[in-house]
């Protein structure tokens, strides 16, 4: 009997599609639970801790390798003794970052671990900081507890729309007669003050918080010498010039970083109260010094010295800085800011490159200081780029008719000096010899004179009515 060999039975193989077959799909319900806060946050708690570790500490830049994190991300430092020291990313290379302290580096070292935070650094915004004083970073110093009501945003942001700003069309009253007059703000302007060291640019910062019609008044002091920040909030803002004002203080012996993202915190909370539609001034003093901290950071992670030493990053900060203020939809950031000229020299690069960007500048003149006249301002080398358009033609003409007399004054001053002018040759030379007293007390005002615009222009109207007829 033949016997018919049984086939042997072999598991059935799976094919690739088979193998590969993914898991079928969450019901919605379990999809849409998944996505609630609370299981969110269960996710992120679950998720493994990413550390990283430094690797060196050379000047002002900490290198750290392992942590993942991108330009302008914070990371936490752990020195091992409970405390963290916080550092933002400011360069990326093959395997390492370039984080800068916001803090000293005193007792950093290598092998300490380093957290990512995964988030940029934020600034307190809300109507709890009017009356406030904050450092660099946002945080209160001025004693008052807590801030109450306010809550966080990137510093980091854009500038509106260029077809979304408002025009320019409405003036700023800033409480400073040869302002207001020959110099006239716009709501939304952003205008330079160029002087050099020592002039009066704090004071007349002062005069403009105390004296102009804004609803809210946002004051950088950047690089300011810790000795003069209490002088300026006691003596020249004042407590009613402080109840309207949010002051952000980075003293001179802060770290670049510090002082640098100060500048964009003040911006941050000054766009906070323009968006909910108020017109707001912000004075930041001064433009240099920011400028001269990302010099300090720029170098220190390797950019090439350009201009002066300065990087090329700093200029494309300035226009990033400068753009943020001005009109949005609604209300309106009106930019204040001091520019320290380097040795009287209204040409060096800042100086040039920010005003460039500006909408006018004043001139603060170290003769006219020396000379007691207050505030330093040369009318003649001053100008508005948006005077025209927020001016009447009688006011216009009030202006043009005044600048063309002390035009004419200058013009001929070395012939007056020797005795040489004849009376008679010039007409507009010979108003200003004869009104000249009452011209210099119209462009003088005292630290605590108030002047409101209205007054001024009636003031400038009957000057030049004093002087007749004029060609």
């Amino acid at each position: 009997m033949t016997t018919t060999p049984t086939a042997a039975v072999l598991p059935t193989p799976r094919t690739a599609a088979t193998a590969s077959t993914p898991a079928p799909p969450l019901a919605e319900p379990a999809a849409a639970l998944l996505r609630t806060p609370v299981w969110g946050a269960a996710l992120a708690a679950a998720r493994p801790e990413r550390v990283g570790t430094v690797r060196g500490v050379v000047g002002l830049t900490v290198e750290v390798a392992g942590t993942g994190a991108a330009v302008g991300e914070l990371v936490s430092i752990d020195p091992g003794d409970g405390t963290e020291v916080p550092a933002e990313v400011v360069a990326t290379g093959r395997g390492s970052a370039q984080a800068m302290p916001l803090g000293p580096t005193h007792g950093l070292r290598a092998g300490m671990p380093v957290r990512p935070r995964g988030t940029a650094l934020t600034a307190p915004v809300g109507p709890g900081l009017l009356g406030r004083v904050l450092d660099g970073l946002g945080r209160p110093i001025d004693g008052k507890g807590p801030l109450v009501g306010v809550g966080a945003a990137e510093v980091t942001g854009h500038a509106p729309h260029p077809l979304a700003r408002a025009r320019v069309a409405q003036p700023l009253d800033l409480g400073v007669r040869v302002l207001d007059t020959l110099v006239t703000a716009g709501r939304g302007q952003r205008l330079g003050l160029f002087a050099g060291s020592g002039v009066g640019k704090s004071s007349l910062l002062s005069m403009i918080a105390r004296g102009t019609d804004a609803q809210v008044s946002v004051i950088a002091l950047v690089g300011e010498r810790g000795r003069e920040v209490r002088e300026f909030l006691e003596d020249d803002l004042g407590p009613e010039g402080l109840a309207r004002s949010v002051v952000v203080v980075a003293t001179s012996d802060e770290p670049p970083l510090v002082r640098l993202r100060s500048a964009f915190v003040a911006t941050r909370i000054a766009e906070w109260f323009r968006d909910r539609g108020d017109d707001v001034v912000l004075m930041m003093d001064s433009l240099t010094r920011v400028a001269m901290a990302q010099r300090e950071i720029g170098l220190s992670v390797g950019e090439p010295p350009a201009t002066r030493g300065y990087p090329p990053s700093t200029f494309a900060l300035l226009a990033q800085l400068l753009e943020r203020a001005g009109t949005g939809a609604t209300g309106s950031v009106t930019g204040l800011y001091t520019v320290l000229v380097d040795g009287d020299d209204h040409n060096e690069p800042i100086a040039d490159a920010a005003r460039s960007i500006l909408d006018g500048h004043v001139v603060l003149e170290r003769s006219l200081a020396v000379a007691g006249h207050f505030p330093s301002v040369d009318a003649l080398a001053s100008i508005s780029r948006v005077a025209s358009r927020v001016t009447g033609p009688e006011h216009k003409a009030l202006a043009t008719r005044l600048r063309r007399v002390m035009a004419a004054r200058r013009q001929a001053q070395d012939l007056l000096d020797v005795g040489a002018y004849v009376a008679g040759s010039n007409p507009l030379v010979d108003a200003a010899v004869a009104h000249g007293a009452a011209i210099d007390a119209f462009l003088r005002q005292g630290m605590d004179e108030r002047a409101p615009s209205a007054d001024s222009w009636a003031r400038l109207a009957a000057l030049v009515a004093a002087m007749g007829d004029l060609p």
